[in-house]
């Protein structure tokens, strides 16, 4: 009987400290039910727009970049139940010093294509020399598809003479002097990528003079005829 007692005894002053404990225990299970605060944290959602965002970040340390927006379409796509809308972006990127990319980007809402576009136009930027930081060094030829582009260097003064596309392109590389005529279509996306293939051939005189072992004084004042002081002077001052 005294050990019944006691086990009775025993049972009924476990009894309060379990049902004291039960709550903490519940609590340490309700997380489960706490995903929606912990789901943030756990799904990485905001982690997955910071990753999304890093690679539009320039290369050369957080650089502020000029970011034109040239084209928006909305597309639609066919399936069992219906269509599905959506917008395409054509953006153009410049740090308005010399390089410049372009990017298109697809999404269901704009803000999210145009976001796209501008982040593969960042990753593909490309350097394009420029004659005194204004003007490209020589004339040029662009064709892609059904477009041809013609690009021409200006003298001071002169302004951006182009229109649509190719004058996105221009002020985001920081051209200020130059002529253009675009011919064959007017589709933005070819001739986007016409002017960045006329781009991608401009050559500087410091570049030909080290592939063909020549001084640039003696380019510049075979180009230009100009005198062998007028040409030195001239050759100081090509920077690309």
């Amino acid at each position: 009987m005294a050990d019944e007692t006691e086990i009775q005894g025993a049972e009924a002053q476990a009894a309060p400290e379990a049902a004291a404990a039960a709550p903490e225990g519940r609590r340490e299970r309700g997380p489960r039910g706490g995903r929606g605060r912990g789901g943030g944290d756990r799904g990485g959602r905001g982690r997955r727009d910071d990753r999304r965002g890093g690679p539009g970040r320039d290369e050369d340390g957080g650089e502020e970049l000029i970011e034109k927006l040239v084209h928006i379409n909305r597309v639609s796509k066919t399936v069992k139940g219906g269509k599905r809308f959506g917008f395409a972006a054509l953006v153009v990127v410049g740090d308005g010093k010399g390089r410049a990319g372009f990017g298109h980007g697809k999404a269901r809402e704009v803000p999210e294509a145009i976001s796209k576009a501008t982040a593969a136009a960042k990753k593909a930027m490309v350097r394009v020399p420029l004659r005194e930081g204004r003007t490209l060094h020589h004339d040029g030829l662009g064709h892609f598809g059904a477009g041809r582009v013609h690009v021409r260097s200006a003298p001071a003064g002169t302004g951006i003479i182009a229109g649509g596309p190719m004058r996105a392109v221009f002020e985001s590389l920081g051209v200020a002097d130059v002529v253009t005529k675009s011919v064959g279509t007017s589709n933005p996306y070819n001739m986007i990528r016409a002017t960045f293939e006329a781009l991608g051939e401009q050559t500087s005189p410091k570049s030909v003079a080290q592939r063909r072992g020549k001084k640039i004084a003696d380019l510049m004042a075979r180009r230009e005829g100009l005198s062998a002081a007028e040409a030195d002077a001239q050759a100081e001052a090509v920077t690309e």
